[in-house]
């Protein structure tokens, strides 16, 4: 009887291993759900403040420089902060790091509506430092837990922010309507923020992925791929903050209302969602990604070029095409992990592109803006706009090769002999 038993069971041996593959299959569910969650808090909490600093700035009887750095802090935070992300990931591992950010989220979120003026920076600051460390760790955590699916994720994720972004846009005042205030529609947000954090901790309990990196972005300082995809980064942001610093005041000064300027900046959000989930999917198909880039740049200044000499005359076209030529941002993202062989030098790249992406993106809305004073026109600084992109262009070539990032002085190595000799 046991014997008939034993060999019953062996028999049924291979139908019992599906639990360990379905165990498998619910963990990585569990883990696109908590990225996919926390992603989608990545700029809510910058495009809520936006929404309602008109308010909070006649509420709390803030000074005109109080304003300008309120909504200045989160562009310099992301650049700033991101050079200290691979120090937390050396020490409680990526998975860790990204709860730890999640919770410098929710207590900045928590802080800016408690008080002041002073309360209201210092809560800024503290919930963009965790949205720039998420934004490094993420395709960090990507690359580890979905390597065979690098494209698919960082489309799903890249969605999610960009809807976040229109959410938080589209929502804050409606939300502080109903809720007392200015205060009351940012508060609500904390509410997303404690739903990520609560999804992700369980994570981490979980398990560790497979290789837990040690970044050390010095590494890669001398790798010319490194800095391409660096400088890729810095264009594609500085383009997308002067557009949503900046795009609604070029309607209003063509003679659009209010109302029809942020619907029309909604526009150009809006379109980035399914914009952003499709292109890194695209491109991790393609061997090349450089023409890609180009063409999305090249619908860039369509739309800037339609804005300039043709504003009165189908101004939705306009910010589409606006909204399009962002899909260079989730490219660039992805390649964070497609030149890059392991979670180390994802990590490292990471926090390279964005840390130096983000401060030199931090000029372009203050550099448009004083080229707006100077002249009394929109020409030259969407002329700057349209120079940039054929920047961008070159650069989406240069990064679009494939090619891994390397170390120190070491040659670039081709993605086909990299793979070739099992590196």
């Amino acid at each position: 009887m046991n014997h008939r038993h034993r060999t019953h069971e062996d028999a049924r041996a291979p139908a019992t291993s599906p639990p360990g593959h379905a165990r498998g299959r619910r963990r990585a569910l569990g883990m696109l759900a908590g990225v996919v969650l926390v992603a989608l808090n990545l700029r809510v909490a910058v495009t809520s403040l936006g929404a309602v600093l008109d308010q909070a700035r006649a509420d709390l009887a803030m000074s005109a420089v109080a304003a300008s750095t309120a909504a200045a802090l989160p562009v310099v935070c992301f650049g700033g902060v991101a050079l200290a992300v691979p120090w937390l990931i050396r020490r409680v591992g990526a998975m860790a790091g990204l709860g730890v950010t999640v919770g410098l989220l929710l207590a900045g979120l928590l802080i800016r509506v408690a008080g002041g003026e002073i309360t209201l920076l210092t809560g800024t600051f503290v919930a963009c430092a965790g949205i720039a460390g998420a934004n490094v760790l993420i395709p960090v955590i990507v690359k580890m837990e979905f390597p065979a699916r690098v494209g698919e994720v960082t489309g799903a994720y890249s969605a999610a922010m960009s809807a976040g972004a229109a959410i938080g846009a589209a929502a804050t005042v409606p939300a502080g309507d109903v809720l007392g205030g200015w205060r009351g529609g940012l508060a609500v947000w904390s509410v997303l923020a404690a739903a990520a954090l609560a999804v992700w901790l369980p994570l981490t309990r979980r398990g560790a992925a497979p290789a837990e990196p040690r970044a050390r972005t010095s590494a890669l300082t001398r790798s010319p791929v490194a800095w391409t995809v660096t400088l890729l980064f810095a264009t594609q942001s500085l383009l997308a903050f002067v557009v949503m610093a900046w795009l609604p005041t070029i309607y209003l000064d063509i003679g659009y209302t209010p109302g029809e300027a942020g619907t029309l900046l909604a526009v150009a959000l809006v379109v980035g969602v399914p914009v952003y989930f499709a292109v890194p999917i695209l491109a991790a198909r393609m061997r090349r990604q450089g023409a890609f880039g180009v063409g999305m740049t090249a619908v860039h200044v369509a739309g800037l070029l339609g804005l300039l000499l043709r504003p009165e005359s189908v101004p939705w076209l306009w910010a589409l095409f606006i909204g399009v030529g962002g899909g260079v941002f989730p490219l660039t993202l992805a390649l964070f992990s497609m030149r890059t062989r392991t979670a180390e030098d994802t990590a490292a790249l990471s926090a390279m592109a964005q840390s130096v992406g983000y401060l030199l993106a931090a000029f372009g809305p203050f550099t448009v803006g004083l080229l707006r004073e100077a002249t009394g026109s929109w020409s030259v600084p969407v002329a700057l706009l349209v120079a940039i992109c054929v920047v961008q262009a070159a650069l989406c070539l240069g990064a679009g090769r494939p090619r891994f990032v390397e170390r120190g002085a070491r040659a670039a190595v081709p993605v086909s002999d990299g793979r070739r000799r099992g590196v």
